[in-house]
């Protein structure tokens, strides 16, 4: 669980204690998805916006996540702001598994060398 989640409400709307309690539960549990050396060194501060728009009243969740040598940011609007919130935890959650990739070198590149064995097996 990432221990240092940020929630603010921007503007005149405050988020209730089931809606922060959602919030961190999902957020917080992205953290099975990040590398373990970042894991210590995680924050994340998330943002809750209520936005007119002509169509009706949207709400608007943008959140920051600061994890060693980069920061993720995903932002998202719909009609309910618990849906907003999942969202963003797909689009964080897949740029995460990128990060991981990226960052710990053994990571994805299992099915690249076999391709290369069993390649080199059937030439000799």
């Amino acid at each position: 669980m990432i221990m240092q989640v940020d929630i603010t409400g921007a503007g005149n709307y405050t988020p209730d204690e089931s809606t922060k309690k959602y919030i961190k539960k999902k957020i917080g549990s992205l953290d099975r998805l990040a590398p373990r050396h970042a894991r210590k060194s995680m924050h994340v501060q998330v943002k809750l916006a209520e936005v007119n728009r002509d169509k009706g009243n949207k709400y608007e969740v943008d959140v920051i996540m600061t994890v060693p040598d980069k920061v993720i940011t995903a932002k998202d609007s719909t009609m309910n702001i618990l849906a907003a919130v999942d969202i963003v935890e797909a689009k964080l959650s897949a740029q995460l598994r990128k990060y991981k990739e990226e960052s710990v070198p053994h990571v994805g590149r299992r099915k690249l060398l076999d391709r290369f064995k069993r390649s080199y097996a059937r030439e000799q």
